[in-house]
């Protein structure tokens, strides 16, 4: 029986990762997490009394943690999910994203590596490819297409991906590398555009839209992205990277607009703000390799995945006021205020 520890894994897509495994497999999932701001162990209450998993509270960037999970815990398998993602935070101050997502980083392939893990897997972001011209939709995102980063966020996760490749190439170490499009569904902290969006409606609230709103983003539901995520894990061959999109693009002013309606509120509410600096354009992803290769398609369409992401909000309210209460309304004054 497989021991995969799952660093990160009390964040958005890590959580759902662990239920999906769970679901899915008799595998022991080890959920390895620092708890910061978005680390919330209420997003698995669910699933704390399963014999097939455990939680154990460290950081990645801490030689002594890692050592002590990778060789206590027998670790066979590492996805690591583990880092700062938010591009409005990484403007404001990137110290963190490079500590976390850089030298964490090296820090989980070399104890990996030491310690005969045969399967590790970087959760990565189509961020690293920079931005896609808007008037050619027939362009998008491949595995070959050059990284460009346009972030500070971007610029961190692409440094790992390139360690990765490099402990690959160098060691011949097991490494699998997925970027993924923008993911939304339950669980996701109400810092990103869908979560916010559904709280700032719900409380009536403005709405803080970047520039004119047309900037294009590919949408995954997190489900599909967790499904994918399996599918390399199973059938990907090391050294490779897989694009996992949903060939789902939106304006951010429409998904706004459309969260609205569901919501049964007016446009009255949306004010848009001076744009942040170095916002791409677009991204669209080109998922044909892990489509032929592995035999992966995302489920679900956006409007039932919409849908059911509305309701869970709607369903646990009490979760994302929780969320909102702390340490994100002190990033949000910083961030909007002298904007809205």
């Amino acid at each position: 029986m497989k021991n995969i520890l799952v660093t990160g894994g009390a964040g958005f897509i890590g959580s759902n990762f662990i239920k999906f495994a769970l679901q899915n497999s008799d595998y022991n999932i080890i959920n390895f997490d620092k708890l910061t701001y978005a680390g919330n162990l209420e997003n698995l209450s669910d699933i704390s009394g399963d014999k097939h998993y455990t939680f154990v509270r460290g950081d990645i960037c801490e030689k002594e943690d890692v050592v002590k999970v990778i060789t206590g815990k027998k670790i066979d398998t590492v996805v690591n999910f583990a880092a700062e993602s938010h591009v409005d935070r990484s403007i404001l101050g990137s110290r963190e994203f490079v500590h976390t997502n850089v030298m964490g980083t090296q820090n989980l392939l070399d104890i990996s590596m030491k310690s005969d893990v045969s399967k590790y897997l970087q959760v990565s972001t189509d961020e690293v490819y920079g931005s896609l011209p808007e008037d050619m939709k027939e362009i998008k995102f491949t595995e070959s297409t050059p990284i460009t980063t346009n972030s500070p966020y971007s610029a961190s996760k692409a440094s790992a991906d390139l360690l990765c490749n490099a402990y690959y190439h160098t060691h011949k170490f097991p490494v699998l590398i997925t970027r993924c499009s923008n993911n939304y569904g339950p669980y996701q902290f109400p810092e990103k555009l869908i979560p916010l969006m559904i709280a700032k409606a719900t409380d009536g609230e403005k709405l803080p839209v970047y520039g004119d709103g047309k900037n294009v983003r590919d949408w995954l539901y997190v489900e599909d992205h967790c499904s994918a995520i399996f599918e390399v894990l199973h059938k990907g061959n090391a050294g490779e990277v897989y694009n996992i999109g949903g060939n789902n693009e939106w304006y951010n002013i429409d998904i706004v607009k459309l969260i609205l309606k569901l919501l049964g509120k007016t446009e009255e509410q949306i004010t848009y703000v001076k744009d942040r600096p170095g916002h791409d354009r677009r991204y669209a992803i080109d998922s044909s390799k892990i489509q032929k290769e592995l035999g992966w398609t995302p489920k679900h369409k956006f409007d039932e995945g919409i849908s059911k992401t509305i309701g869970w909000y709607k369903k646990n309210e009490s979760w994302w006021r929780k969320v909102m209460s702390g340490e994100y309304l002190n990033y949000y004054e910083k961030n909007y205020s002298t904007k809205l």
